[in-house]
């Protein structure tokens, strides 16, 4: 039997070619990202996926700031807080 409310509910995760439509870029661009750590997401094995609460986020911060949200400067912050606390800084 299938479970229709599992197929109403709002997805949890977006497949990159999914993402990219959203964001009206294309996937190759978006999947270069990934690659390059610039955009986040999920690798699961070969596969990446794209939190959708990554993109409410960044639509969020746009609207809440009036101005335009660069997902690779906020990327590269992050890397830097993630390799500070492998540090113990």
């Amino acid at each position: 039997m299938v479970d229709t409310e599992k197929l109403t509910k709002a997805p949890t995760f977006y497949t990159v070619r999914e993402a990219a439509q959203v964001l009206r870029c294309n996937a190759p661009t978006l999947y270069r990202a990934i690659r390059e750590d610039t955009f986040p997401a999920v690798r699961i094995r070969t596969r990446y996926v794209i939190p959708v609460k990554v993109i409410d986020q960044m639509v969020a911060e746009a609207l809440a700031t009036g101005s335009m949200v660069d997902i690779a400067k906020i990327a590269a912050e992050r890397r830097v807080e993630r390799e500070l606390k492998q540090l113990g800084h």
